[in-house]
This record gives structure tokens, C-alpha cells and sequence, in this order.
């Protein structure tokens, strides 16, 4: 998706609120790991699995559990191999949300908080009830308003396995601004591009060697439309969500976000955009604030991985912003240093709508 740049001098951005390590979260459930190495087998889910699936929560009665079988895939609220197998209803549900845009962040088949989340902003935004219940009415009202298949086929590019990757980013600004930050394999970039986790993809695909073109392969059929006409965006911070509304009032886009901690927390009241810089650079400057980073300036290049991933919504108070992210499975899972975090890609469709006068209400 193509970005206006609209922030001055964006090339080179000083974003000193954002760029610390993540502060502590214990309460929080850590990201799990990368995903197995690739292995033949049947595939965790089909995709005709996920065209008929139905959330286990909306089943019929007397219908069969979830398989308790490891899956390659680990779900919102897990630290290690989930517990359950990706459930093809809630697959079938997040691909639907996510085009809405009512984002469950990471597309997993797995219940968290981010799809409990958006179901329930879904529901209230179109008169479903209240509540995160993700019933038969629900997925009756989303597969009614777009008939498309949620799943489809995807071979794989030249441009898709090309480097140059990047090394996984340790916690030293240094060491990530020599090594870049881009992809740190094909398979992360082809994961990120349809809006799912590295694990989920994999299973998807067994046996699937995702540094090699020409591969067929099975994806979440995501949009990417971007939002028009925003007016207005609501931080929650103790929902940790943001809501973007035009303005008329109307709800356009919901989206899980990591806003601040106790240490460093959000801003509070009432802010506006300044500007939006697509690909920013990440500076740390001593000079303004401090994080244990050293004495020394370091600039960070642009890169899907950079600490504020591919776009910086500017913010009226100083070095603080609404921004993507390196690592989008920890959105709403963990702390951040004041800024609002998002995925890459719900960050570019917010910013797409986005001009420079539109209120940021932290409430």
C-alpha cells in the first residue's frame, strides 16, 4: 500500500518516547517462539475446512471438542506450543474481521483477547448485542456481508524469497542498526504480507520450503483496503485498543494496540496528528531521553522490523506516536514506552486515512 508522505524532514525521525526495551509485563503473556522447522505430513487445517468452519463456541450442541493434539501454532494467550489445534471456525472468523476492519491482529485459528475483542466491538458497530461471543448470528452477519472465500492460493516469488534478510534483532540499538532490519526470512515476510503467524502458515503448508520461488501455497485471502475519512481516533488504554471513527461518528476501524505501561504510560487527553512518515527511520538521541541505551546517538533504518516497524503517525506531544511493530504477535500482550504499537499493517490502513488535524483521544 502506497503512504503520502506527509511529515516533514520523515526521512530521519527522532522517536525517543518509543524506542526503549519493552518494560515488564508479568501479567502478560509472552510471544512465543518461531514456528517448527518445515516437515512433511498432512497439513494442520485445509482450506475447505476453513471455507465450512464454524467457532468451536458457536458449534451445535453434542458436537465434537477440539482436538487437544500439539499444533504448530500458538495461540494469543499461550507461551509455549498451544494447547488446542487452530480451530478452522475461528480461522474462517479472523480473515473475516480482519476485512472488515475489525483486526484480531495475528490470523492464528486460536481465542484470545484481541478476537474476543473485536467480535465485540463488531457486534456493538452493527447491532449484534453486546458481549465477545462468536455465535452463529455472528458468522452468519460477516460471511452475508462478504461473500468471498476466505482462503486462497498464493505462489510464491522471486521477490518473495530475495534478500537481503536480517539476523533476529537482539535488545542493542547498535547491533540492530548494523545488522537491518528487514525480513529475517522469506517465510516471515509471506506471514506478515497475509496478515498470519509464521506457525499457522506452516502447518497450513507442510513441507513447504518458503525460501524457494515457484511454491503454491495456501493463504488467509486478506484486503489490505486502506481507511478513508478518518476524523477521529480513541486510545484505550486499560482495553488496549484503538477506534477510528470519521466525521459523522461512525466506527470505521478497530484494532488491538500495546499503549504504554505503568512506568512509562500514554499520553492522557486530547493530542492531534501531525503528520504521517511511511518507512521511518528509528533515532535514538541521548540528548532528549534516556533508556539505559547508551551515550551514543544511533540511527536505525527503515525496515518492516525497525523498533516502529513501516509507519509513525505523528503525534502533537512530543516523541510520541502511533506506530507498527517488529514483532506484531506481541500486540496487546505486553507493555510498550508510552507510544500506541500496532501490527504493520492495521498501523499503514489507519495511516492511510489519517491527515494532519485528527484528534487522538487516550481515554
Amino acid at each position: 500500500m502506497s503512504l503520502r508522505l506527509i511529515l516533514a524532514s520523515a526521512s530521519l525521525i527522532v522517536l525517543a518516547a518509543c524506542g526503549a526495551p519493552d518494560p515488564e509485563q508479568p501479567d502478560q503473556a509472552a510471544p512465543s517462539a518461531q514456528a517448527p522447522a518445515p516437515q512433511a505430513g498432512a497439513a494442520v487445517l485445509t482450506a475447505a475446512q476453513i471455507e465450512a468452519g464454524v467457532p468451536q463456541a458457536a458449534a451445535a450442541p453434542g458436537a465434537a471438542p477440539p482436538s487437544t493434539a500439539p499444533a504448530p501454532a500458538t495461540g494469543e494467550a499461550g507461551t509455549g506450543p498451544a494447547a488446542t489445534a487452530p480451530d478452522p471456525g475461528l480461522v474462517r472468523l479472523q480473515v473475516l474481521l480482519d476485512r472488515t476492519p475489525f483486526s484480531p491482529g495475528m490470523i492464528d485459528g486460536l481465542a484470545g483477547d484481541n478476537t474476543r475483542q473485536a467480535i465485540a466491538a463488531y457486534r456493538k458497530a452493527n447491532n449484534l448485542g453486546s458481549g465477545d461471543a462468536a455465535d452463529a448470528a455472528l458468522l452468519q452477519h460477516l460471511a452475508a456481508a462478504d461473500t468471498s472465500r476466505v482462503m486462497t492460493q498464493y505462489v510464491t516469488t522471486a521477490e518473495d524469497v530475495a534478500g537481503p534478510f536480517s539476523p533476529a534483532a537482539t535488545g542493542e540499538l547498535a547491533d540492530i542498526a548494523r545488522a537491518g532490519t528487514n525480513f529475517t526470512s522469506a517465510r516471515e515476510r509471506l506471514a506478515e504480507r497475509f496478515h498470519i503467524t509464521e506457525a499457522l502458515l506452516q502447518g497450513l503448508n507442510p513441507g513447504v520450503d518458503f525460501r524457494r520461488a515457484g511454491q503454491t501455497i495456501v493463504v488467509p485471502a486478506v484486503t489490505n483496503t486502506p481507511l478513508a475519512g478518518v476524523a477521529r481516533i480513541v486510545i484505550d488504554k486499560t482495553e488496549r485498543s484503538a477506534r477510528a471513527f470519521d466525521a459523522s461518528g461512525k466506527l470505521l476501524g478497530f484494532y488491538p494496540a500495546t499503549i504504554g505501561s505503568s512506568e512509562r504510560p500514554a499520553p492522557s487527553g486530547t493530542v492531534t496528528v501531525t503528520g504521517v512518515a511511511p518507512e521511518p527511520d528509528y533515532t535514538y538521541d541521548p540528548k532528549r531521553v534516556t533508556y539505559d541505551r547508551g551515550d551514543e546517538k544511533v540511527v536505525v533504518p527503515a525496515g518492516p522490523n525497525n523498533p516502529v516497524g513501516t509507519v509513525w503517525i505523528d503525534l502533537s506531544r512530543d516523541t510520541y506516536g502511533i506506530h507498527g511493530s517488529p514483532d506484531p504477535s506481541k500486540i496487546g500482550k505486553t507493555a510498550s514506552n508510552g507510544c500506541v504499537r500496532l501490527t504493520n499493517w492495521d498501523a499503514e490502513q489507519l495511516a492511510a486515512g489519517v491527515k494532519p488535524g485528527v484528534v487522538v483521544q487516550f481515554i
